[in-house]
């Protein structure tokens, strides 16, 4: 279980990472803060594929 976590937190992170170094540059639409929108929708995509990826990667060894 606690491997389970930390694989979530580290798509989490980079995940974020992702989305704010691409936010930075502009490529990516801007999130406002408390409020559902097309940035935060896109920032759980890019962590959910971190994640599959990750989970994906730790399953084949």
């Amino acid at each position: 279980m606690l491997v389970k976590l930390l694989q979530a937190l580290l798509a989490s992170v980079l995940g974020n990472l992702a989305y704010f170094l691409l936010a930075a540059h502009r490529l990516l639409p801007r999130h406002r803060p408390f409020q559902m929108d097309a940035g935060l929708l896109l920032d759980f995509f890019i962590c959910l594929a971190f994640y599959v990826l990750i989970r994906t990667s730790a399953k084949r060894k």
